[in-house]
């Protein structure tokens, strides 16, 4: 069964820093791109992030742009998202999720807005949960 299983979130003072990391399990990354989203209570999900399975494209939400960058390592099989100066607003669950690039289908990082719904991944990690508070 794939799996996707983040990790590095907690609580962190307004203007700090985190690194979230995401690993996937028994399916590689080369084959699939992988976005982040995060929920906070009584909002929906939303993207925040997302990278291409080659990595060379790359796509932020508005709000976060500036502040917080996608990266990926093929061997290690994971996706990291480090965020910086973080805000109060920034509170919320974070997930990572994958979608297998399929040939000839607009991959998944290309999708606006960037919302569960258009990005439709196929795979969903647990979630981790980001606390900035002073």
């Amino acid at each position: 069964q794939l799996q996707l299983v983040e990790s590095g979130g907690g609580l962190v003072q307004p203007g700090g820093s985190l690194r979230l990391s995401c690993v996937a399990s028994r399916f590689n990354l080369d084959f699939y791109s992988i976005g982040w989203f995060r929920q906070a209570p009584g909002k929906e999900r939303e993207g925040v992030s997302c990278i291409s399975s080659s990595g060379n494209r790359t796509n932020y939400a508005d709000s976060v742009k500036g502040r917080f960058t996608i990266s990926k390592d093929n061997a290690k099989n994971t996706v990291y998202l480090q965020m910086n100066g973080l805000k109060l607003e920034d509170t919320a669950v974070y997930y990572c999720a994958a979608k297998r690039r399929i040939r000839n289908v607009r991959g998944m990082c290309t999708m606006t807005p960037m919302t569960p719904m258009t990005m439709k991944p196929d795979y969903w990690g647990q979630g981790t949960q980001v606390t900035v508070s002073s």
